[in-house]
Order: structure tokens, then C-alpha cells, then sequence
């Protein structure tokens, strides 16, 4: 609500700038349009003000949900604040920061790991803020929050790499380990013919044995109804394993190569599968994203 465009009485500017009883016209200054000192005058520094002024922000793609605005960045940019919020309204920026997922491995291969995936909150500050928004297999930053690239899925008979969440091993190799905060590990594979799924941050990827089937990836996470960061699935020379919820590829079966990742949701590549002496490639990671937030309305 803002002080009436009419006539505005003493209990207009309470009820919009609150104050202590008894009330004086003092209680008001840098209000409105009122002065820091001197005389204020009441229609003039009052009528059709505001408690509630909303930061001006602009950069990235701009949708709104309810009561917020989601600015989302699928390439490096500069967030701007150009002015902070005021009165009642929210300073307050919320933001996801997701790194590009891993590459997939070859024959028999594990899948990759997702792209580490940071949240976090902050007050807004009058200035540009700098967005880096990483490819396949590269980081993503913004304020001050960096997240590391997915890892690598393991390629014949190797391990997977460490990285936001970890690769899967291939073909009797270990799963790579994830970063703290920012995913989970990949899975380890004990047995031919298959690839261990690469890790989410929602989950680390199941280990495998015992099967021509590859390991299906780590489920990934959601933020604000945005689902990311999913491990790819390992490749396989029968069945391939299915990638991760959140943006991870599919990895290759019989002489088929591994799935891409998503694009914009730091999923991880799927494994590439094999057929007696067929390679093949793993699939590359989902680019990552950057999204922030903030209320600007009740």
C-alpha cells in the first residue's frame, strides 16, 4: 500500500512508515520524499509514496513465479544491481551456481559425474556482479560461490575422476569421489562388460558387479523447481545405464556411444558401450547454469 494520491492525514503516513505514539512529522524524515531536516511538507513528501521499493536489477534471462524474479544466466554475464531495495522490501539475493558436468568415458565405459551445484543467500549490494556460466567439464562462478566441474567417467578398465560429483569406474575400475557440498561420488565397477553410473548431488551412483548392464547415474537435486546436476549412466556391451535424474545422459549399449548431458544443468555425460572390439565414445557433459533470485512483492 502507498500513502493515498488525495488527501493524507498523519495516521496515512503511520500506517505506511509505522513510528512510536505519540507521533511528530520528525519520526518521518528520509521518508518519502521528506528532507533529512528542515521542513517537511505533507502532501508534497507524501502523497503516493512507498515502505516497499524493490532493488532494480537487470542481467540474464528474467522470468517471474509468484512473488520473485528468477534471473537465469545459460552464458557468462555481469548481474547488476542498480539500486538496493528500501522500507519493507527484500535486499536479500538468492542464487544457485552449477559447474558443467564430466565427458563420459570409452568402451564399457562409466558415466560421468555432475557438475558440483552450490546454493547460497546474501544481501545485495549497489554494483555488477560477474558471472561465469562453465562449459562441458569446466567451472562455474558468481558471488563469490565456485563450483567444480563434474568428473570424468573411467574409460576400459580405468577409474573414474574426482570432481563436483565423481565419474564411475569402468570395467573393474573405482568410482571418482566428489567435492564436499557439492555432489557425490561415482560408482565402483567389479565386473567386465559394463561401466559403474557417474554421481549426482543428490546421490552417489550405486556400484556394479555381476552384470553386462551398465550402472544407472546418481540422482541429481532441485532448486526452486529447477532440476540439475545428474550423473550420467554407464555405458554397457548389453543394456546401458540410464543417466540420473536432473540432466544426466544415458550411457551407450551394444557399439552405441554415451548420451550428451543436458544442456544448462551441469549433467553428467553417459559411458560409451562396446561390442567385441567396437569403441566407443562417452557423451559430453551439460553445460552449467547460473540462477539467482529475489522477492519483489509480498
Amino acid at each position: 500500500m502507498a500513502v493515498p494520491t488525495g488527501q493524507v492525514s498523519i495516521q496515512d503516513i503511520v500506517d505506511e512508515y509505522g513510528g512510536s505514539a505519540p507521533h511528530a512529522l520528525s519520526e518521518y524524515y528520509d521518508k518519502g520524499n521528506a528532507p533529512g531536516s528542515g521542513e517537511i511538507q505533507v502532501h508534497a513528501d507524501f502523497q503516493g509514496t512507498s515502505n516497499y521499493v524493490v532493488m532494480s536489477v537487470s542481467g540474464g534471462a528474467v522470468t517471474t513465479t509468484g512473488d520473485y524474479k528468477y534471473h537465469k544466466f545459460t552464458s557468462s554475464g555481469t548481474f547488476t544491481v542498480n539500486s538496493v531495495a528500501s522500507g519493507a522490501a527484500s535486499n536479500t539475493l538468492e542464487w544457485v551456481v552449477v559447474a558443467g558436468g564430466g565427458t563420459g568415458g570409452y568402451r564399457h565405459a562409466g558415466g560421468a559425474g555432475a557438475g558440483g551445484m552450490l546454493t547460497s543467500s546474501g544481501a545485495a549490494s549497489a554494483q555488477g556482479y560477474t558471472v561465469t556460466v562453465g562449459g562441458a567439464a569446466a567451472n562455474s562462478s558468481a558471488f563469490g560461490s565456485t563450483s567444480t566441474r563434474g568428473g570424468a567417467g573411467g574409460a576400459n578398465a580405468q577409474a573414474g575422476q574426482s570432481g563436483g560429483s565423481g565419474g564411475g569406474g569402468s570395467n573393474q575400475g573405482g568410482g571418482g569421489a566428489g567435492t564436499g557440498g557439492q555432489g557425490n561420488a561415482g560408482g565402483n565397477c567389479s565386473g567386465g562388460g559394463f561401466g559403474a553410473g557417474g554421481g549426482g548431488k543428490g546421490a552417489a551412483a550405486a556400484n556394479r558387479s555381476g552384470s553386462h548392464v551398465g550402472g544407472v547415474g546418481g540422482a541429481g537435486s532441485s532448486w526452486n523447481g529447477y532440476a540439475l546436476a545428474g550423473g550420467g549412466g554407464g555405458g554397457s556391451a548389453n543394456s546401458a545405464g540410464s543417466g540420473g535424474s536432473g540432466g544426466g545422459g544415458n550411457g551407450g549399449g551394444t557399439a552405441q556411444n554415451g548420451q550428451a548431458g543436458t544442456a544448462n544443468t551441469g549433467g553428467g555425460g553417459g559411458g560409451g558401450g562396446a561390442q567385441y572390439n567396437n569403441s566407443n565414445s562417452g557423451g559430453s557433459g551439460g553445460s552449467g547454469i547460473v540462477i539467482v533470485r529475489y522477492k519483489f512483492q509480498n
